[in-house]
């Protein structure tokens, strides 16, 4: 039988966070993986082809590598190009495109699965992101092929009517762009106003095209069904029928719940479903077991960054490295 691979550290996940945990143990001289069912920070590479960060270029950086952009705050093209070249730069044990199915414990180790082997590690950190997991609006309808919870780029919505569901960062980026590219832009808002956390350079814009009626918007209101060519919608004054090409649910993402309860990791009975950590080492009720970036926050999803995240990597490695080097 062939020997399963054992690590120090098992690394679940190969955005930024995942990246600077794998360069902590490197340096902290264990013997690490980093896995991820997707591209090199396959997060970011899903985002909006024109997204540009909240964050300045100097709080995304990671590994000590400078992060020199263009303008005072990066595009996604440029972090794809900044993670890249950290990732090299380290030279990290990177492996992509392989899903993690099933993680058991066994005595002092974990067991891991994934379609191409098996691995063993003696610590586990979990560095999964939110991004995978789209909200559904649990309608009939929402499976049709002209409904997307990912958005990349406006112009295939050229000339079509579109409806843009959502009041935060993405729903109105969205708005914003598709209009300006040609298309027919209905917001659907269940709550009564945009979202306080827009973006406060992008809020007055949108909230403009909406007084002006070049972005049509409905609050509280919610679509009911989506047809081919049409969609209908529950507003306050009643409900409406409306043409429509293409539904963009920017309804936001959330964590993969389930793998962490198969893990062992609990959950606390809130609003937020956070997960049991110690802040002082961002360790879980399971030992060894620990979590980075924006898993932290579990529903909360706007809590966590990379700029506040990054410093989980050296509190998690500094305490599995105190933990081994006792034994």
């Amino acid at each position: 039988m062939e020997e399963r691979p054992l690590y120090d550290v098992f690394i679940i996940g190969a955005g930024p966070i995942g990246l600077a945990c794998g360069i902590e143990a490197k340096k902290a001289g264990l013997n690490y993986v980093i896995l991820d069912k997707g591209c090199l920070v396959n997060s970011l590479y899903n985002y909006p082809l024109n997204m540009t960060f909240f964050s300045t270029s100097d709080k995304l950086e990671i590994g000590e590598v400078p992060f020199i952009s263009h303008g005072n705050k990066p595009n996604r093209f440029e972090a794809l190009e900044y993670y890249r070249r950290v990732a090299s730069f380290w030279d990290l044990n990177v492996k992509l495109y392989e899903e993690v199915q099933e993680v058991k414990r066994e005595a002092e180790r974990f067991h891991i699965t994934t379609p191409r082997g098996e691995y063993e590690a003696r610590a586990l950190i979990l560095a999964t992101g939110f991004y995978d997991i789209p909200y559904l609006m649990h309608v009939k309808g929402e499976d049709l092929p002209k409904v997307k919870h990912y958005y990349d780029e406006p112009h295939p919505y050229f000339g079509q009517k579109i409806a843009v569901v959502g009041a935060a960062n993405s729903a109105v980026d969205v708005a914003l762009e598709t209009y300006r590219k040609g298309a027919d832009v209905t917001m659907v808002v269940r709550e009564e106003e945009l979202s306080p956390s827009v973006k406060y350079w992008v809020k007055p814009d949108a909230e403009n095209r909406i007084k002006e009626g070049t972005i049509k918007a409905h609050f509280r209101s919610e679509i009911t069904e989506i047809r081919e060519r049409e969609i209908d919608i529950k507003t306050p004054e009643g409900d409406i029928t409306i043409e429509n090409d293409f539904v963009l649910a920017m309804t936001g993402y959330k964590p993969n719940f389930s793998f962490l309860k198969s893990i062992g990791i609990e959950l606390r009975d809130d609003e937020m479903r956070t997960p049991f950590y110690n802040e002082e080492s961002n360790e879980t009720n399971v030992e060894n077991v620990y979590l980075a970036g924006v898993i932290c926050g579990g529903l909360k999803t706007n809590k966590w960054f990379i700029e506040n995240s990054r410093e989980h990597a050296p509190l998690i490695i500094n305490d599995i490295a105190k933990k081994f080097n006792s034994k």
